[in-house]
Formats: structure tokens, C-alpha cells, sequence
């Protein structure tokens, strides 16, 4: 972990003294929760826009499922899925950030206006990664994913899930700024669900103020996973309550940025809590 001993205050031209909602754009036929729903530019710009008005700051658009078994999209129909929507988005002022794990899906979001690359394997899911993130110079975010998502969760296994993950984080963000990036461009995200079973999970979100602690902002990402359902048994369209709980769990550790699918409903409880934290 950094001992630096820096604190970054923004990120991606973000002022972070208040918490931040990414709204979740799937534009993918096969996503977990909402695939299908948006793989149309029309109904992709519409649900972007009501995500806006409810609050987004951040509108995180993805061209290919990473779901646990998803099958791999090829670069040339992920660019032409994510393409005409970010281009879009981006001319009406939208800050947009790519969901991919592929140089040159990154390269083409960026040339379409988008301000975020958002890197599920941690910018390690291909050699070509570091030096595209370096050159392109957007907002980062870096993941930790365990394995591939075709078999992340069929024996995920650690000695200390929470140490091994944050370890990995920080390297790459000190791999990034040694390659010439400033820490405001820099978030790290814990990856929740990606090769990591309950008890990691859990393990991790009790732990997330060490993490925050390294001085890059965090993003936390664990709107309607999975883990919600083995603790409640609740079906994927009904894990708003177990969604706000991880949010409100990881507000209070420290974290910066939620990556969600109800966005509404999150910007609200944050408005409240964050209320809350500045009574006194």
C-alpha cells in the first residue's frame, strides 16, 4: 500500500468531499440484471438520461457481459455497441466512462468522448493494457478480478481476500503513477463478486476503510450481486434493500464512488447520510 501519505480530492474532474453515484449502462444482450434491456441506442440514451436527472454523475457504459460464465464479445461488435451511445452521451455533457477490458475498445470509448476507462481485470486483462491507459491519460478505475469471468467463481481461493485484493489494487495505482499518472486520475475498485465467494465478500466490505485509506478514491461496485441473495435469498430484481446496505456499508468506511443500478434510490440514501456525517 502507498505510504505517501497523499489523499487524492478529486477524480475525473470530481470534486470528492461528497459521494458520487456511477449509474450502470449495460448495452449488452446478456448482463445479469438488465441484459437486453438497453441494447438499443434509443433505449440506451433514455435510461442514461433518466439516470442524469436522477442524480448520476458518472454514466459507466459496457459492451460486453462479465457476469460469472459470460462468453467474450469480439473488439469489433463491443466498439460497435459502446460507440454511438458514448458518442452521444458525451456531446451532451455527459461524463461517460467505458466498461471494458480490451486496449482497443478503450481506445475507440476515448476518441467517442468518454473521460473514464473502467477495468474489470485491474488493466492486467491484457499485455497491452498499462501503456493504453498511459497514452490515452483518462480517469482510471482498477479492479481486482480473480480469474476469468467464464470461471471466476468456481473455487475462488485466498489466505487474507481483503489484503491480497488492496495489495494488488495499490500496486497497479503506483504502477500507473510510475508510469507518469497523476493520483487524481487514479480509482481503485475491490471488485465484489469477481472470483471471490461470500465470506470474501463480506470479508472485504468490513475492511474497505483500509483500502480507502491508501489515499485513492474507491469505487464500490455491489448493486444487485449475487452475494445479496445468498444471505436473503432475494431474486436479482429484488435486491434494492441488500444494494443500499453495501452502499450505506461502504459510505461509512470512507468510499467515494458507487457503481449502481438503482440509481435513484441510492442517490437518495447518500443524500441523507452524508446529511448525517456533517451535523456535527
Amino acid at each position: 500500500m502507498s505510504d505517501d501519505g497523499f489523499h487524492v480530492t478529486h477524480w475525473a474532474g470530481l470534486d470528492l468531499e461528497g459521494p458520487h453515484v456511477m449509474g450502470i449502462l449495460n448495452v449488452t444482450p446478456d448482463s445479469f440484471s438488465d441484459g437486453g434491456k438497453f441494447d438499443h441506442i434509443d433505449a440506451a440514451l433514455a435510461q442514461a438520461r433518466r439516470m442524469v436527472a436522477q442524480g448520476a454523475s458518472i454514466i459507466d457504459v459496457g459492451g460486453e457481459s462479465t457476469r460469472p460464465g459470460a462468453t467474450e464479445v469480439s473488439i469489433e461488435d463491443e466498439i460497435a455497441r459502446v460507440r454511438p451511445v458514448i458518442e452521444a452521451l458525451s456531446n451532451e455533457g455527459i461524463l461517460v466512462s467505458i466498461d471494458t477490458r480490451k486496449p482497443k475498445v478503450m481506445e475507440a470509448a476515448a476518441v467517442a468522448g468518454a473521460g473514464i476507462i473502467n477495468d474489470v481485470t485491474g488493466l492486467t486483462g491484457d499485455p497491452a493494457s498499462m501503456a493504453t491507459a498511459l497514452d490515452l491519460n483518462l480517469a482510471v478505475c482498477v479492479m481486482h478480478m480473480q480469474g476469468e469471468p467464464q470461471t471466476m467463481q468456481a473455487a475462488p481461493s485466498y489466505d487474507d481476500a481483503p489484503a491480497e485484493v488492496f495489495e494488488f489494487l495499490a500496486g497497479q495505482a503506483e504502477a500507473l503513477m510510475d508510469g507518469g499518472m497523476v493520483p487524481d486520475n487514479i480509482c481503485l475498485d475491490p471488485g465484489i463478486g469477481f472470483g471471490k465467494n461470500l465470506d470474501h465478500n463480506l470479508q472485504i466490505m468490513a475492511r474497505l476503510d483500509e483500502l480507502v485509506d491508501a489515499g485513492w478514491p474507491v469505487l464500490l461496485g455491489a448493486s444487485r450481486k449475487s452475494f445479496i441473495s445468498k444471505l436473503t435469498g432475494a431474486e436479482v430484481d429484488q435486491r434494492l434493500g441488500g444494494s443500499l446496505a453495501a452502499v450505506m456499508a461502504g459510505f461509512g468506511a470512507g468510499v467515494s464512488i458507487f457503481r449502481v443500478h438503482d440509481v435513484a434510490e441510492t442517490v437518495q440514501a447518500l443524500a441523507v447520510a452524508d446529511a448525517i456525517s456533517h451535523a456535527l
